[in-house]
């Protein structure tokens, strides 16, 4: 098997975890790292501070790890060369970013690309998706996620929260994740009625976002993202005919959001037939976090293969797209927003 040469643009923390992750898998080689910090060069790998030149090592593959403004640049250059490209989330800042991304790719000439939805291959969801799939519980009836956090050091001078950058605040950031497996589990959503707001740190993008969603089959989703939430929480509830599945805790690179755990819990009938409360649950714990490998291997297999990409394909980005700003905009004051975003686009 032939080594495939990679770059990563955007040598930070998620930078940083995909370059590790490819030193674990046979047959990748780093070709070029690429950071606007020189501090993140790393000792016998070629060094560049313009992603321009990146292109310039004869790569296979690239990692786009920049700011979300950066994204669809990036990525529409790789694409524009025929190089299989892996994507951060979110996919830029805009529907239009996504659909800029989508036309690179399809004029690529069978370049593969991949955004990074990595929740998706976290044992717990993975297992909890089997269940669902094999209709052991019934069909699903609602649903009801939370991802919070404490926003953290500095966090109101991070980059994510300038809207001119980043496209939005926490829900484009973290409550993406959850979107993406509320799609998962329940296919696209067609209603959404939002609460978009700032209610505590000083920027200029919302720092909690509130939804539910409905789609063509009556299946019904509520949503949290949080940068308020003082305990780092995720939290997936799955409700079904005959039972529940929670996921709870997520494995993460800094340990904050808990033990990732699933519970299993099947409804307990009367003798009439009625559901009784507190149904006895299952519970699994999970310690290994294995979701950053499984992501790549899968897109390595696309690429070595030519195979479809399954999961974190463009369509998956550009329907999560549409249910963040669905969200937003469903919220008036926060339609002012797009127009920011967009016009901040314009003037480059």
């Amino acid at each position: 098997m032939s080594k495939l040469r990679i770059g990563i643009v955007g040598h930070g923390k998620m930078g940083h975890i995909r370059r590790e992750t490819a030193a674990k898998i046979e047959n990748l080689e780093l070709a070029v790292l690429c950071d606007v910090n020189q501090d993140n060069a790393l000792d016998g790998v070629p060094f560049e501070t313009d992603w321009h030149k990146v292109f310039d090592h004869n790569i296979d593959l690239v990692f786009v790890c920049t700011t979300n403004d950066l994204i669809p640049e990036v990525a529409v250059a790789a694409l524009n060369r025929g190089i299989h490209t892996f994507c951060e989330k979110p996919p830029g800042r805009t529907i239009d970013d996504v659909l800029r991304i989508r036309a690179a790719e399809s004029r690529s000439g069978g370049a593969k690309l991949k955004f990074g939805f990595n929740h998706r291959y976290h044992q717990a969801v993975m297992d909890a998706n089997a269940l669902v799939e094999k209709g052991r519980l019934g069909r699903v009836l609602w649903m009801r996620g939370i991802y919070g956090k404490a926003g953290g050091p500095g966090y109101d001078r991070n980059w994510r929260n300038d809207p001119r950058r980043s496209g939005g605040g926490i829900l484009i950031d973290q409550g993406i994740h959850i979107l993406d497996l509320l799609l998962l589990f329940c296919g696209e959503f067609e209603e959404v009625k939002s609460f978009v707001g700032r209610n505590f740190w000083q920027v200029p993008v919302e720092d909690n976002a509130f939804a539910m969603l409905r789609n063509s089959a009556g299946q019904v989703a509520m949503v949290h993202s949080s940068a308020t939430q003082w305990r780092h929480t995720f939290r997936l509830e799955i409700y079904m005919e005959q039972g529940y599945l929670v996921i709870e805790g997520i494995l993460s690179s800094t340990g904050t959001y808990g033990q990732e755990t699933l519970k299993v819990a099947r409804c307990v009938l009367d003798d009439d037939g009625y559901p009784l409360p507190n149904p006895q649950e299952t519970e699994t714990y999970y310690s290994e976090d294995r979701s950053w490998e499984l992501e790549l291997a899968e897109f390595l297999d696309c690429v070595r293969n030519d195979k479809p990409v399954r999961v974190g394909s463009s369509a998956d980005a550009l329907a999560v797209m549409k249910l963040v700003h669905q969200i937003y905009d469903q919220d008036g004051p926060w339609k002012k927003r797009a127009q920011l975003v967009e016009g901040a686009r314009i003037e480059k």
